[in-house]
Formats: C-alpha cells, sequence, structure tokens
C-alpha cells in the first residue's frame, strides 16, 4: 500500500489546509489517472490550480467519496 505526505497550507488562524497531489488521490480511491481528471473536468471532485498544478483537499476528497456512499445506498 502506498503511503502519501499532503501539502499542508496554513489555511488562516489555528486552521490547516491539507492538499493533495492527482496520485495520492489515484492512491486513495484506487483509480486510474484518466479517471481521476475525469472526476476533475465534471467537477464531481473539487480542486484548485496553483500555477499549472492542480491539487485536491483533502475534504473535497472526503466529501465526494461520502456523496457517492449516500447514492449508492438511496
Amino acid at each position: 500500500m502506498t503511503s502519501y505526505q499532503p501539502t499542508v497550507l496554513n489555511h488562516g488562524p489555528g486552521g490547516m489546509q491539507e492538499l493533495l497531489t492527482v496520485p495520492q488521490v489515484m492512491a486513495q480511491l484506487q483509480l486510474g489517472r484518466s479517471a481521476v481528471y475525469d472526476l476533475l473536468r465534471t467537477r464531481q471532485l473539487a480542486s484548485i490550480t496553483l500555477g499549472r498544478a492542480c491539487r485536491i483537499p483533502t475534504h473535497a476528497l472526503t466529501d465526494f467519496i461520502r456523496t457517492r456512499l449516500d447514492q449508492e445506498a438511496a
């Protein structure tokens, strides 16, 4: 199993925001690169762009998983 080290940004007083790379999200979801980029392109998975780099906030990944679980349960 691949471990990942998220990028941590200071997000205001007392708050930290972790950002994941596409390969880290690929490992977490066990999906290929194209599938992750499709999720980003269709805005099913939120991301931010820093220069040319795409980063996915950990809360966006958590929200995506929660939404998919809710859809499967319905």
